[in-house]
């Protein structure tokens, strides 16, 4: 698809590290934290069941914890001084003690199940986040990926939603645990001591003050951690599905100072990003620990004048419950840099989702499909106002083996993206025995029409199932009757397990033409109507070549054919031959018909064949 990559230079798969993707990539743009966060809470509750279970466990366990201090309280009440001396209760202080090792230890036994069921719901919850996101990946129009990193989107598949994985596992029980341990503290305090509340309360506006303008300073750093993780995973899968290009022209250099520079734009925005998420624990804590020192101070006031009904024990109990109400303020403080990493995560994920579905309005499914196509008009352009394809006619026979044929950047492989949807026309229509394409669902029209590309897509597993592939379920005899067809089985059956040999990613222990031919093969297989071949044999020498035309003559027969070609030995006998220049169809015939005419056929044909005897 080179020929669409030059007409779209700026998408062009989202690769280049300059350029418009980059600026995206590194632009900071305002984000609605409520909304993300609403919209994750929905995915939370739809294990609503867990949620209610892990509620109720997080209320008894607080529960357990608020009644400690005040079970210690009682016990150091039951010591007294009487007449100048010590008294103490025993038997009263062994209860309590009891008492405190009973709450204890169901609290320790609350908290393991807590834990459990976090895990679960943390999980639960993510598996339907993934599932809906390869769902919507899988919904998106070519363009979508053709304009965005791969790497970036597989960060989000991955990294971003692990990020909230740990962020529901850790912080979800942390909020509800701060919320109702706030609320129970809270009360205790006031039973014990409305004045000393109060005194307990004036470092909290400090504390919101200061939590809340550390968030806003503190998050553009989040976001940006998030999308130059992105980048840097993006140049890494470059690297990797490049790498034979990159040591081929010995840019290993080159490759590891662009690398270099990202991961450096990341190591300083992270250690950014820590320093100042780190920071607000910290704070945190100085302010709870001045509230400890004021009630203290100012209770153990009150004890020696004996005012209020001060006590040892009660003191005891409210520095307790004073530590357990500023605990929550810490534990968000805590908290807050994963908080942020996961909204940050969950925005990128949530643009992905919110992005536009590729456009399937069609419901009229043909009963027989004959391969007749007409081209009206076609009017297209992959950026706006630089038009590819300007009013182009094209009419194909049902059966006619059509080759299109131009330079670099005509609109050749333009052609076969709008007949397959893969892009949507600007105006005009192509039509297949009389019924629009934009009529047609997309599965149905896709179903008719079988690829083969001049870049072999085999996946890592089986022969077999790379063949199947063009049929799901097609019993083993079709399999091996489309690797005949195709002229595979010679060079499968020498291989050590046949048709169960297992591929490596993208085939890599395979040679290029077996698997061009496995490609050809998945195709018979997929027994289409119509049959496009991109460029399909331009990649192998002149040898293999002669093989795969013969496969591909095999795979024509009966069949509506478009043929892209570069080399046009390979196209003289097809029933007509288009020449395409500046989105026009400037000439069509036969071969000896164009070379005839002395056009642009001829010019292109001479200087392929400059020098050599026809």
């Amino acid at each position: 698809m080179s020929e669409k990559r030059s007409q779209n230079a700026a998408p062009a798969m989202g690769r280049g590290r300059g350029g418009p993707m980059a600026a995206r990539m590194n632009a900071e743009k305002p984000k609605n934290a409520g909304r993300t966060l609403g919209r994750l809470l929905r995915y939370i509750g739809r294990s609503a069941y867990l949620l209610v279970i892990l509620m109720v466990i997080m209320l008894a366990v607080t529960g357990a914890e608020l009644a400690g201090p005040f079970f210690q309280q009682r016990a150091i009440d039951t010591i007294r001084v009487v007449d100048g001396g010590l008294t103490v209760d025993l038997a009263a202080m062994t209860r309590y003690i009891f008492m405190m090792i009973g709450v204890f230890g169901v609290s320790a036994v609350l908290n393991f199940f807590q834990t459990l069921l976090a895990a679960k719901l943390s999980q639960d919850t993510v598996y339907t986040l993934r599932n809906d996101l390869f769902r919507k990946i899988s919904r998106l129009p070519i363009q979508f990926t053709d304009s965005h990193r791969h790497g970036d989107i597989m960060s989000r598949m991955t990294n971003d939603v692990e990020n909230i994985s740990n962020a529901v596992s850790q912080s979800i029980t942390s909020l509800f645990s701060a919320v109702l341990t706030l609320a129970g503290a809270l009360a205790m305090m006031l039973w014990y001591s409305p004045l000393l509340t109060l005194v307990a309360v004036v470092t909290i506006p400090l504390a919101v003050l200061v939590s809340t303008g550390l968030a806003k300073f503190m998050r553009k750093y989040f976001v940006r951690q998030q999308r130059l993780l992105g980048k840097m995973n993006s140049a890494v899968e470059e690297s990797v599905t490049g790498y034979k290009t990159v040591v081929a022209y010995g840019k290993e250099p080159k490759e590891i100072a662009e690398f270099g520079e990202v991961a450096e734009d990341l190591r300083k925005v992270s250690i950014s990003a820590r320093i100042w998420g780190s920071l607000m624990g910290p704070i945190m804590n100085f302010l709870g620990n001045f509230q400890y020192v004021l009630l203290a101070g100012f209770g153990g006031y009150l004890v020696l004048t004996g005012r209020g009904g001060m006590t040892v024990g009660t003191i005891q109990a409210m520095l307790q419950y004073s530590k357990k109400f500023s605990f929550p303020v810490n534990m968000i403080a805590t908290q807050y840099s994963t908080i942020l990493t996961a909204l940050a995560g969950a925005e990128r994920i949530f643009e992905i989702m919110d992005a536009d579905d590729e456009i399937d309005e069609g419901r009229t499914v043909p009963e027989e499909v004959r391969g007749a196509i007409e081209f009206e008009d076609l009017q297209f352009g992959y950026v706006p106002g630089q038009p590819v394809l300007k009013g182009l006619d094209l009419s194909v026979g049902a059966g006619q083996k059509i080759a299109i044929v131009g330079a670099t950047g005509s609109g050749k492989t333009t052609i076969v993206n709008l007949l397959t949807r893969f892009y949507e026309l600007d105006g005009g229509r192509i039509t297949i025995d009389g019924v629009d394409v934009r009529d047609i669902p997309k599965s149905e029209l896709r179903r008719m029409i079988a690829i083969v590309l001049q870049d072999t897509v085999l996946f890592s597993d089986t022969i077999a199932a790379n063949i199947r592939y063009g049929r799901d379920g097609a019993p083993d005899e079709d399999v091996r009757a489309a690797a005949v067809t195709a002229m595979a089985d010679r060079f499968i059956e020498r291989l050590p397990e046949n048709y169960q040999t297992q591929l490596t990613e993208s085939g890599a222990n395979l040679s290029e033409g077996q698997r061009q031919l496995l490609s050809i093969a998945r195709a018979v297989l997929a027994d289409p109507k119509i049959l496009i071949l991109d460029e399909a044999t331009s990649s192998v020498d002149t040898r293999t070549e002669l093989r795969l035309q013969q496969a591909m003559g095999n795979l024509m027969q009966g069949r509506t054919s478009l043929i892209i070609a570069h080399r046009l030995s390979t196209i003289r006998d097809a029933d007509k031959i288009v020449v395409v220049r500046d989105g026009r169809i400037v000439e069509s015939g036969s071969h000896d018909e164009l070379l005839a005419m002395d056009g642009e056929y001829s010019k292109l044909y001479s200087s392929q064949f400059a020098g050599v005897a026809i």
